[in-house]
């Protein structure tokens, strides 16, 4: 591609035959004809690494500030901005050659994207998914390089939805971190929906404000056509109050919103529910338990309505899907007791969970959990009280300690636990804690292993060490 095309009118003319080989934002992965864009991280700075970027042949460089270098240099306000914008263009705007679905919030992005693409596919669609756990198209995984858990650098986003066009997928589903919105990675998307989940306590060391956390949810509505709002969510209310340009449709349990779920049955085997929507009344069931998987599945239900799909495909839809890794995942053990894997890491989703297994636990739930380390620390006494007040039984552990010492988090949960009358264990390295819960529980009981869900290592330090919880329970079990 030439430079005049990616960078139009703005780049100057005695470069504008400069053949461009593709773009890299890391200095090591730069090859010859590559736009280089400097980007100000949160560990370092792109700007530092604009000579040995040069050296491994860059032929333009974007920065924020001044560099000495012999390349051409297109300077910028925001280099987060024009990466993504460089990156539409140069992969040809692919996000507008399918019908792209974004989805989120603080809980149940995950579970929701792949409960559309169940109903999707029940329409006939072939669909792709780029979220937490994997990024797929139909049944294929694809092998990807991605930067972040939930939603990649803008290149990359743009590198898989191009991989899309070339499968010739029509539909795609996508989860997004508020991360992403703030840090201007989804900008030039074209998104025919956005879905708003809830909006709780999540990844405050970021944002710092819940203020702040809300206004970044809220810039997914505007480059979307229509979208759908958890109405029984503050957060959502105060969306909804903004005016977002695109057509909202509301949902919920508790409030007036368009379409409402209600005669709600939890069992182990999933939740039963009718839909309330435009004066008739649809009976669903999905296989998960639990009211919060009530609200996943109307939010899906909302966003395949806005799609133009029937009910009856979205009932087929929602009965098929089988769940998601790491999302009320029962491991099978040979035990009179029950062992159930969730990636709940926020206080929201860590009550959710725990108040979906009473639902149907005839013995005690026992919750093992901890909080991550060189994260949010104001939300780990939070869930320690969470965990005290509804669990009959809690393990405090390890959760990704990164860089942090992992005795101070646990610490810092247990002044949570001690504002509760529950019992509980501290048990700082996850492994013997597993163990001990294991050996722990009786019949009827059920053990919640909460925090990795589908991850299968630890953070120490700076190292990722494999750790798998559904391997460390079969390794226990058969000592």
């Amino acid at each position: 591609m030439l430079a005049s095309k990616l960078f139009g009118k703005q780049w100057l003319d005695k470069f504008e035959d400069t053949e461009i080989s593709g773009i890299a934002y890391d200095s090591r992965n730069v090859s010859e004809g590559n736009v280089f864009v400097c980007i100000k991280g949160f560990e370092t700075d792109g700007h530092k690494y604009a000579k040995m970027a040069e050296k491994n042949g860059a032929a333009v460089i974007v920065a924020e500030e001044k560099i000495d270098v012999d390349v051409p240099v297109w300077y910028v306000e925001n280099s987060r901005i024009t990466i993504s914008e460089l990156a539409c263009k140069y992969y040809d705007n692919p996000s507008e050659k399918f019908k792209l679905i974004g989805v989120t919030g603080t809980n149940g992005k995950t579970t929701i994207t792949y409960l559309i693409k169940s109903i999707l596919e029940e329409a006939g669609m072939r669909v792709g998914v780029i979220g937490t756990n994997q990024n797929i198209i139909g049944d294929k995984v694809l092998v990807t390089q991605s930067t972040t858990p939930t939603t990649p650098n803008a290149l990359e986003l743009q590198q898989l939805f191009y991989e899309m066009v070339e499968s010739d997928v029509p539909g795609v589903v996508k989860d997004i971190s508020l991360q992403a919105l703030a840090l201007e990675r989804v900008r030039g998307w074209n998104c025919e929906g956005g879905l708003c989940t809830d909006l709780t306590q999540d990844h405050l060391d970021f944002h710092k404000t819940m203020e702040r956390y809300l206004a970044a949810k809220a810039k997914l509505f505007d480059m979307c056509g229509k979208g759908v709002i958890n109405f029984d969510d503050n957060g959502g209310k105060k969306i909804l109050n903004s005016n977002p340009p695109c057509d909202i449709m509301t949902v919920g349990i508790e409030s007036d919103s368009e379409l409402k779920a209600k005669n709600i049955n939890i069992t182990a085997r999933g939740s039963d529910f009718d839909v309330e929507y435009k004066g008739a009344v649809y009976p669903m069931h999905i296989s998960i338990p639990g009211k919060f998987s009530v609200y996943n599945a109307i939010c899906a239900i909302g966003a395949a309505l806005q799609m133009g799909i029937d009910m009856k495909t979205i009932q087929k839809g929602l009965t098929s899907s089988c769940g998601v890794i790491g999302r009320v995942e029962v491991v099978p053990t040979d035990t009179d007791y029950t062992v159930i894997i969730d990636y709940a890491h926020t206080p929201d989703g860590l009550e959710n969970i725990i108040n979906a297994v009473k639902e149907f636990a005839k013995g005690r739930v026992i919750t093992l959990f901890g909080c991550g380390g060189d994260r949010d620390n104001t939300k780990r006494a939070v869930m320690g009280e969470i965990a005290g007040k509804n669990s009959d039984y809690s393990i405090i552990t390890s959760d990704n300690p990164r860089t942090e010492d992992p005795d101070a988090i646990v610490a810092q949960i247990e002044e949570g636990m001690k504002r509760t009358d529950g019992e509980y264990t501290l048990i700082v390295d996850r492994r013997k804690a597993i163990g001990y819960a294991l050996d722990f529980a009786e019949k009827d009981d059920v053990i919640i292993l909460a925090g990795k869900g589908q991850e299968t290592y630890q953070i120490i330090g700076k190292e990722k060490f494999d750790f798998d919880e559904r391997v460390e329970v079969y390794k226990h079990l058969n000592k």
